[in-house]
C-alpha cells in the first residue's frame, strides 16, 4: 500500500466553509478525540439558517470550518446519539446563576470548533444524549432546534389560553408552532412569504397560516429577526403582550419603542437552550411530526447548501446524511 493509499484509506468525507460566502466538499483526515472527548460516527447534520447567514462572513466562524450544530450519530460503544452543540465553562457568574446558554466563555460545535458536516466529529464525551432506536437520523438532527423552541416557550411561561402568532416558516418558526400546539395552546398563527412553507405549517396544525399578521396576539414569536419583523411582532401584540425574539437575519431593532413603553408589551431575548431544555426536546421529538426533512447525500451538500444559502426557500429543513 502506497503512502498515498494510506491517506485515503484514513480521510473522510466533510462540508468546509473554506472563504466566505464559500463551502467545499473535502477528503479531510480522520479527527483525534482529546481528553474527555469522543469521536462519533455522524449519520445525519440539519443546515441551519444561521449557517446559511454566518458563512458570508468572518463575524464568529474562521475557516478553514467544518460547520454543523445539529448533528446525531454513532457513539464509539455503539449507541445512537444526539450532540447537544453548546459548551459552557461551568465556572462563570452565569453557569452558576443556572444560565449556561449565556456562559460568557461559550462555544458552539461548528462555529468556534469543528462540528458535524463531516463523517466523523470530536465532541466532548458529556454532550452525548442517547436517542430510541425509533427515531429516525433526520428527526434526531431536529432535537437541536427544537430545544430552542422549548427554550422560547419556557420564558413565556406556562400559558394555554392565548392567542399565539410565529413568524417564520423555516426550522426554528415550524418547531416554535409544533411546541406551541403540543402546549395546548388553542390558536396558533404561522405567518412567512412561502406559499409551500405556509402549507407545511397548516399541514403540522396551525390554525392560521398567511402572510401577514392581522390583529393583535398575546404571544408573538419572532423566528426571522429582521427590523421588519421585529417591528411587526411589537406591533401586533396586545397591550401587556409578550414577543420572543429568536431570530438573529440582522442586528437592526426596527421597532417603536414608545408603542413598548405606553402599552407595557414585552420584547424578550431568547438563545439557545439549557441542558433541560434539550433533554425535554429529545423526550418530545418522538411524539412530534418532523418527518418534514430533506435528505441530503453528503456528495450533494456543497450544491444544497449553496443553494439555500442563495434564497432557494425549498427544501424547508436540508439534512446532510452520511
Amino acid at each position: 500500500m502506497t503512502s498515498a493509499d494510506v491517506s485515503l484509506s484514513r480521510a473522510m468525507r466533510g462540508l468546509v466553509f473554506t472563504a466566505p460566502g464559500v463551502v467545499e466538499l473535502q477528503d479531510l483526515p480522520r479527527p483525534l478525540a482529546g481528553e474527555g472527548e469522543v469521536v462519533i460516527d455522524v449519520k445525519a447534520a440539519g443546515i441551519c439558517g444561521s449557517e446559511l447567514h454566518g458563512f458570508r462572513n468572518l463575524d464568529s466562524r474562521t475557516p478553514p470550518l467544518v460547520m454543523g450544530h445539529e448533528f446525531a450519530g454513532i457513539a464509539p460503544d455503539g449507541r445512537r446519539v444526539v450532540v447537544n452543540p453548546l459548551l459552557s465553562c461551568g465556572t462563570c457568574d452565569m453557569c452558576r446563576r443556572g444560565q449556561p446558554q449565556i456562559c460568557r466563555h461559550r462555544e458552539l460545535l461548528g462555529v468556534q470548533r469543528a462540528g458535524g458536516f463531516a463523517e466523523r466529529a470530536v465532541v466532548p464525551a458529556g454532550s452525548l444524549l442517547e436517542i430510541p432506536d425509533g427515531l429516525a437520523w433526520e428527526a434526531a438532527s431536529l432535537v437541536e432546534p427544537l430545544a430552542n423552541a422549548v427554550h422560547a416557550w419556557g420564558k413565556v411561561g406556562s400559558k394555554t389560553d392565548v392567542r399565539a402568532a410565529v413568524i417564520g416558516a423555516g426550522t426554528i418558526g415550524l418547531v416554535c408552532a409544533l411546541w406551541a400546539l403540543r402546549s395546548g395552546l388553542p390558536e396558533v398563527t404561522v405567518v412567512d412569504r412561502s406559499r409551500d412553507r405556509l402549507e407545511l405549517a397548516s399541514r403540522l396544525g396551525a390554525t392560521t397560516a398567511g402572510a401577514d399578521l392581522a390583529g393583535e396576539y398575546d404571544v408573538i414569536i419572532d423566528a426571522v429577526g429582521s427590523a421588519q419583523t421585529r417591528h411587526a411582532a411589537i406591533s401586533h401584540l396586545r397591550s401587556g403582550g409578550t414577543t420572543v425574539w429568536l431570530g438573529l437575519a440582522e442586528e437592526a431593532a426596527g421597532f417603536d419603542g414608545r408603542d413598548l413603553v405606553r402599552s407595557e408589551k414585552t420584547a424578550i431575548g431568547s438563545f439557545a437552550y439549557t441542558p433541560a431544555d434539550f433533554a425535554a426536546a429529545l423526550e418530545a421529538a418522538g411524539d412530534l411530526d418532523l418527518s418534514w426533512t430533506t435528505s441530503v447525500p453528503v456528495e450533494d451538500s456543497a450544491q444544497a447548501f449553496l443553494s439555500l444559502a442563495g434564497g432557494a426557500s425549498e427544501p424547508v429543513k436540508a439534512v446532510i446524511r452520511f
